[in-house]
């Protein structure tokens, strides 16, 4: 199944979310230059703070909590130690443009916490094969808003379209390396349905989404309890597409094996 993600920094939602199946929790503490090259597009900016990651991590259970860091910055060290020791269980690092950048967040982190790398830049697709060269990355993640902007598309969705994402996600997938992208709203909602983007997931091996601000707006201010409903229904609806995936991918891969075990048998007779 997907790794499910949501963001907030709010202790209630963190409980609801968890308690609906969300696996991670997202504390987004970035906010430097991105209000610059995403100004005035509909996008969330939401300036969470290291108090956010303690008092989210102290009410979880058993969701982990994933930090949104800045771009490296001379107050790097500082973020992510601070991120650290409030309970951070992985550290993602946005915006970068060289492996350089990469390898100085896998330095700072220092192996006390995962570290997952947010690739949204064109620069860092062109130099991808020398960061997965890396070590110490734990997972890797594809940014779809900040990357289609990179490359002048109109519509994220366009990089699933065009074989970006794919290509991608293949050379992930030969390093081994656990890999997700983009986010998803709660089933037959968004531009393009929820139901297509979790069925390409899918098919291209991913392993964890963020649930968007489509899969539920906190900015309608909703009593608790239709809060919680929301999230009760809008992950199982989500879980139960899985299933179905699950099951065809299995089927294909059954097949697959079939194959190898009949092609090896028919040679080893002739």
């Amino acid at each position: 199944m997907l790794k499910l993600m949501y963001i907030t920094n709010r202790p209630d939602v963190a409980q609801i979310a968890e308690s609906a199946g969300v696996d991670r929790i997202f504390v987004d503490m970035e906010y430097i230059g991105k209000a610059a090259r995403q100004g005035g597009m509909d996008t969330v900016q939401n300036h969470h703070t290291t108090a956010d990651i303690a008092n989210v991590k102290k009410v979880l259970s058993s969701a982990e909590v994933l930090v949104r860091c800045n771009p490296i910055n001379d107050y790097s060290q500082s973020e992510i130690d601070e991120a650290i020791s409030n309970g951070a269980d992985i550290l993602m690092l946005p915006y970068f443009k060289t492996a350089h950048e990469v390898k100085s967040f896998i330095d700072m982190v220092g192996g006390m916490a995962k570290v997952m790398p947010l690739v949204e830049t064109p620069e860092a697709v062109e130099v991808i094969d020398d960061i997965l060269a890396l070590k110490g990355i734990d997972e890797i993640f594809i940014g779809l808003n900040d990357l289609s902007l990179g490359y002048g598309k109109r519509f994220m969705f366009e990089l699933l379209a065009d074989g970006t994402v794919e290509r991608l996600c293949l050379k992930f997938k030969q390093k081994g390396i656990p890999y997700g992208f983009g986010g998803i709203a709660a089933l037959g909602k968004g531009v393009l349905p929820s139901e297509h983007v979790i069925k390409e997931h899918y098919r291209m091996g991913s392993t964890c989404v963020i649930l968007s601000r489509s899969f539920y707006n906190l900015d309608k201010a909703e009593e608790t309890e239709k809060i919680r409903a929301a999230f009760t229904s809008g992950v199982r609806e989500i879980r139960e597409l899985e299933a179905e995936c699950e099951k065809y991918i299995s089927y294909f891969t059954e097949n697959e094996h079939e194959v190898e075990r009949k092609i090896k048998m028919i040679c080893a007779a002739m």
